[in-house]
């Protein structure tokens, strides 16, 4: 993949109808998928609809119909999906471009069970499926079950120290020099950085690039202003609260994820500081939160959706699997939050 930083256009979802009609993600999905027997007032589901249309809306079920009643089946297999938002999106990706060619997704959560993953395969073998995707939550290598190698496989979100299938990551490193350039050419020189936990790839990854793009910049990496946080808001918060507490007072401030960065907002804010205007602020991840803090939050997207996507693509291509691990660009979303009248002291 290009590591650059154009712009690419952006799918209109069901959060951005919620926000312009002014209620639920789940209210959208209910309207939108014509759910029967839910207690919706007819002006709100006008409003859905009329949300819906203005911003140009595709549902996700939409393009050809089923040719007929049995379809080919891609199976995703996870090792969690309720401790990240992230699961969804990679599931929506991959579900939204297989069924493109008439195409289902069997997903199964396996908690890591390898007797459960072995007994998953196995059915998925004798109903010949087409692909299996192997994923994880956390980027990180793993150990795939051999009776993987049996199919056509890929892995999202992971790799294998071998090598032998191929996979998607996020450029981690990429998205955190990336975020830390933004902050430069903002003008800000004292730039802190808060990390999640230190034994997430992701973390490390991200302080990397922090850190390479302050060497290239010719700025120095003071260790002082570099604080371990935890990836959750009171981490981020008590993270803040250290910073500004330091030797060196930072003018800008790259949390590792965004949930850390909401609660650095808190932090700034009990101090009479404020994010965007006298001191700087950078997220991770582009949660949805990030487009609702005061001032929204300058962050970095995570490319699930697109991961998920790109498993489709090449399960479904009648080529040979790729035989290198993709990285895939994590691109900057830029709101506001990362200026300030005071940079560069």
């Amino acid at each position: 993949m290009a590591d650059d930083d154009s712009p690419r256009p952006t799918r209109v979802t069901m959060t951005d109808v919620a926000l312009r009609a002014g209620v639920s993600q789940a209210t959208v999905s209910f309207v939108l998928n014509g759910m029967e027997g839910m207690r919706i007032s007819s002006d709100t589901r006008r409003r859905v609809t009329e949300a819906a249309q203005a911003l140009g809306y595709r549902p996700r079920g939409a393009g050809r119909p089923p040719k007929s009643a049995g379809h080919t089946v891609i199976g995703l297999m996870l090792d969690e999906v309720a401790t990240s938002p992230f699961a969804a999106i990679s599931i929506e990706g991959l579900q939204e471009q297989a069924w493109k060619s008439d195409v289902l997704v069997e997903v199964v959560m396996t908690g890591g069970d390898r007797d459960y993953e072995r007994a998953v395969l196995r059915k998925w073998a004798a109903d010949r499926v087409a692909g299996v995707v192997y994923g994880s939550i956390l980027t990180r290598q793993v150990t795939p079950p051999e009776a993987l190698s049996m199919q056509r496989a890929v892995l999202l979100n992971c790799y294998e120290a071998k090598g032998r299938l191929p996979g998607i990551v996020p450029a981690e490193r990429r998205g955190g020099e990336v975020a830390t350039r933004a902050l430069i050419d903002a003008g800000h020189r004292k730039i802190a950085f808060v990390s999640g936990e230190p034994w997430m790839e992701a973390s490390d990854q991200r302080m990397e690039g922090y850190e390479r793009a302050l060497r290239a910049a010719g700025l120095p990496v003071d260790p002082s202003l570099i604080v371990e946080g935890n990836f959750l808001a009171n981490g981020g918060r008590d993270a803040t609260l250290r910073l500004m507490a330091g030797p060196t007072r930072p003018d800008a401030i790259f949390c590792a994820n965004d949930l850390m960065a909401v609660g650095c907002y808190e932090a700034l804010k009990e101090l009479g500081e404020k994010p965007g205007e006298t001191i700087a602020v950078m997220g991770y991840d582009d949660q949805e939160i990030a487009r609702h803090l005061a001032p929204p939050l300058s962050t970095v997207l995570l490319p699930h959706r697109e991961m998920g996507q790109w498993c489709a693509d090449v399960l479904l291509s009648k080529a040979p699997l790729p035989d290198t691990q993709v990285r895939l660009e994590c691109p900057l979303v830029l709101r506001g939050s990362h200026l300030a009248d005071g940079a560069g002291g």
